[in-house]
């Protein structure tokens, strides 16, 4: 996922755009503003934004709690799962007009009928997707016949079959348990399955398993898993000055984190049910896009970084391992517009 440039959650947090977290809490968020910086009023009809546990999407908690939506006058509903799969599922109901979501996930949405656009790009996981196995497993071999879980359907399990193509094996090779990445790692430190596949936060929690290591991660496959936000296409045609708004506010909430530094990551870290040391942990795991970054994601390549071409060859992999019924038609996934309109009205 290393779509552009690495920035850090740390010391370099301070003079940088980038962002790392994760994620286990587990009630609906509520908008709030900042009564320091009156808003305009905003009076259209809310969009129902999702996110989930992952560190590209925590952000989406500052712009809440620092009345960014408000600022950049849109509406917004945000919504948090517990369930990251669930976030999906709403999205491709028409349940939610917006969700943060993978580029694999929402190419199986689209698979199988969602008709979705992608207009941002949020990060490139470079390492905080994790296979975690326990003591004495030590190469993808040794998964032979084990054990392993992940959640069905969604990044890690397309991780952990990346993994297992790389070392000459399918699924039918390991006693593959799907569970919930909560569900998963708890099951994991139980003892209950030889290895797992999650995502940070819950990689913190797998760790605990004594003797348990890192068998290999997201990290090992660059640009195999990207993160956006992700819209209807409704929301496109109906409400492009929205999706304008919900793409501002974003690149908004990156220099609000940059200017506040801990105190942004002490938001994000309570949303995450961490430790404000245990969120900087995760540093280098994502990677977060800026709009130089967005826009040349957007082109056209001939290799990962490029977001069209890695669209193409993620669809073929998740139909050759049964993940997609079939490939999708991908030529208006990608809508570039609204970040070119952000970066024509930034001074560069």
């Amino acid at each position: 996922m290393k779509l552009r440039r690495l920035l850090s959650w740390s010391a370099v947090f301070l003079v940088s755009l980038m962002v790392t977290i994760s994620c286990t809490p587990s009630q609906p968020s509520s908008s709030t503003s900042n009564p320091s910086s009156p808003a305009p009023a905003v009076t259209s009809e809310p969009v129902r934004l999702g996110f989930s546990a992952w560190p590209g999407w925590f952000p989406w908690q500052v712009a809440e709690e620092e009345g960014l939506f408000e600022a950049n006058n849109v509406n917004v509903e945000l919504t948090w799962f517990d369930g990251y799969l669930d976030s999906i599922n709403a999205l491709a109901a028409g349940q939610l007009d917006a969700n943060s979501q993978t580029l694999n996930d929402t190419i199986s949405s689209v698979s199988g009928g969602a008709d979705l656009v992608i207009v941002l790009t949020n990060d490139n996981s470079t390492g905080n997707d994790k296979i975690i196995a326990a003591e004495g497993i030590n190469s993808i071999e040794d998964l032979r016949g084990r054990r392993v879980a992940a959640e069905e359907g969604t990044v890690d399990h397309f991780l952990l079959l990346l993994g297992l193509e790389q070392a000459g094996m399918t699924q039918d090779d390991i006693e593959f348990q799907p569970l919930e990445t909560g569900a998963a790692a708890a099951a994991f430190v139980a003892g209950q399955v030889d290895a797992v596949g999650v995502f940070a936060p819950f990689t913190t929690r797998a760790l605990e398993r004594p003797g348990s290591q890192e068998l290999f991660s997201s990290a090992d496959f660059p640009g195999s898993i990207s993160d956006h936000l992700v819209v209807s296409r409704q929301m496109v045609e109906q409400r492009p000055n929205d999706v304008q708004a919900l793409v501002n506010t974003w690149f908004a909430t990156l220099s609000t984190i940059t200017q506040e530094g801990d105190k942004a990551l002490d938001t994000m870290s309570k949303r995450a049910g961490v430790t404000l040391d245990e969120y900087k942990e995760y540093d280098a795991g994502t990677t977060i896009f800026d709009i130089d970054d967005n826009l040349q994601a957007m082109q056209p390549g001939n290799d990962m970084t490029s977001l069209p071409y890695a669209a193409e060859q993620i669809s073929n992999f998740l139909v050759q391992s049964g993940l997609a019924p079939e490939a999708p038609d991908l030529s208006n996934l990608f809508d570039d517009r609204f970040i070119q309109t952000y970066a024509e009205s930034t001074p560069s």
